[in-house]
């Protein structure tokens, strides 16, 4: 009788080789939060750093959301607070 017809759905994006997709993620706000990192790990367990947000290339809040997931990751307990001029990050003692 009658025969079966598969239908093909076109893809709507392109295609590539899996060994062609880049592995590492270096996000926009990896360069200030290891410098913030780096910077933490010579710090007195008394201070705190003091970044200032002019000099931040995104927002203050990107920023720290950035630092968080940074530091959630590495195990490490820091803490923020900010004013109009700048962000404060210090370590956390247990």
């Amino acid at each position: 009788m009658g025969r079966t017809q598969t239908k093909t759905v076109p893809m709507h994006f392109r295609t590539m080789v899996k060994s062609d997709v880049p592995q590492g993620r270096d996000g926009k706000h990896k360069l200030i939060v290891t410098t913030i990192l780096n910077d933490l790990d010579h710090l007195k367990g008394d201070s705190a750093l003091k970044v200032p947000l002019g000099e931040l290339a995104q927002s203050k809040e990107k920023v720290r959301s950035a630092l968080n997931r940074a530091t959630r990751k590495a195990g490490r307990k820091v803490a923020t607070a900010s004013d109009a001029t700048f962000l404060y990050v210090w370590n956390v003692s247990e």
